[in-house]
């Protein structure tokens, strides 16, 4: 898959050694002048569906089950590679200093309808909800968060440079 972007948080340095990577999918799931987005509350920022892939699983069938659980999403036919974007992010537990996150994104074709959402607790007290936004819309509600909030994640620069490189494409 191709390599859209390296990034590395500026708190880590040489000295942070020790690290684990984190292997992660995206989807990127279109309607006319519409993508289906991740909105959480906490953070006041849009995302790509998507999370973490178990190790019982292909990147493609943890895209899959992600889509379907934050999105309700039915019927899922991933349709393409879209990239792969890295990130070293500090990280505040004890058995590590690093992650490494590789994110691989695809497009993904669903039924129009969604169902019921199957949200983790974490993500149901952050507020999450799956909606269907125009995404220069996201992008320009992005860059007001980064620009003007505290209450900002580590996901949003990520978040922003994908729906960038997705609008490019349209």
């Amino acid at each position: 898959m191709q390599l859209l972007k390296t990034t590395t948080h500026p708190s880590i340095t040489a000295d942070n050694t020790s690290q684990f990577t984190r292997v992660t999918s995206r989807a990127i799931v279109l309607k006319e002048s519409q993508i289906l987005l991740m909105y959480t509350a906490r953070y006041e920022d849009y995302s790509l569906p998507g999370g973490g892939v178990d190790n019982i699983e292909t990147i493609e069938q943890g895209l899959i089950r992600e889509l379907q659980e934050e999105t309700g999403a039915q019927n899922i036919k991933i349709t393409g590679k879209f990239g792969l974007y890295e990130e070293y992010r500090p990280w505040y537990k004890d058995d590590y200093e690093v992650i490494h996150i590789k994110s691989y994104c695809y497009f993904c074709d669903i039924d129009n309808t969604l169902g019921q959402a199957q949200l983790e607790h974490y993500e149901q007290q952050n507020g999450m909800q799956a909606k269907w936004v125009n995404i220069h819309e996201a992008i320009a509600h992005n860059e007001r968060t980064i620009a003007n909030s505290d209450k900002q994640g580590l996901s949003i620069i990520r978040e922003t440079y994908l729906l960038k490189a997705i609008a490019k494409q349209l």
